[in-house]
């Protein structure tokens, strides 16, 4: 019986030992305190002269693709915001035949277009594909959308915001000529660019 005795005494006196041994590793352990990050205030001015910066970088890019193009200035549109407004519009890119590839003259007039659309932010475009005759219904909207797509990237990448630009094919549902023949294939297969905003 004390030998009975003894071992429960020493399992106890062990298991106090242990969950001691615990508690104490526990209650050691340092403490991560987490302070808040400190709040950043920007005034109205500095959010300006951001933006200021950001639209001077913008040009920055634009005047650089026009010194790679060996000089070649951009075109401006002139006069008021109304003659500006349709002078943009009016102004359509080419494209060769069942291609979405940017002809020289399609990135010229795409350049001018972005220098207008950089100095006019408020402005929002859809931009139009469409196509010639020849091909499929489905062909030629898919065609219509890649044209208008490309039109897309080499704006933003000149530093049009993406969000301000939209895009939608017509396929060869709306013929600007509605002949027969390689002169109203020719028109036909453009991007047409409408404000929105």
């Amino acid at each position: 019986m004390k030998h009975y005795v003894r071992v429960r005494l020493f399992t106890f006196i062990w298991m106090g030992i242990f969950l001691s041994s615990i508690f104490f590793a526990i209650s050691c352990a340092k403490k991560v305190v987490r302070k808040p990050a400190p709040e950043i205030s920007v005034t109205q001015e500095e959010v300006k002269r951001l933006e200021e910066e950001r639209e001077a970088r913008r040009r920055a890019m634009i005047e650089e693709e026009v010194l790679r193009e060996e000089g070649k200035p951009i075109g401006r549109y002139v006069g008021d915001w109304e003659t500006q407004k349709k002078d943009f519009e009016m102004e359509d890119i080419h494209f060769e035949f069942d291609s979405a590839v940017l002809t020289e003259d399609a990135q010229s007039i795409l350049r001018k277009k972005a220098a207008w659309l950089l100095d006019n932010q408020s402005v929002e475009v859809l931009i139009e594909g469409h196509c010639d005759e020849r091909g499929t219904a489905e062909y030629n909207l898919a065609l219509g959308e890649r044209r208008a797509t490309s039109a897309k990237s080499f704006l933003t990448s000149l530093g049009v915001d993406a969000n301000r630009l939209a895009t939608i094919s017509y396929g060869e549902e709306k013929p600007l000529d509605p002949g027969h023949n390689e002169e109203a294939w020719a028109k036909n297969r453009r991007v047409h660019f409408v404000i929105a905003k």
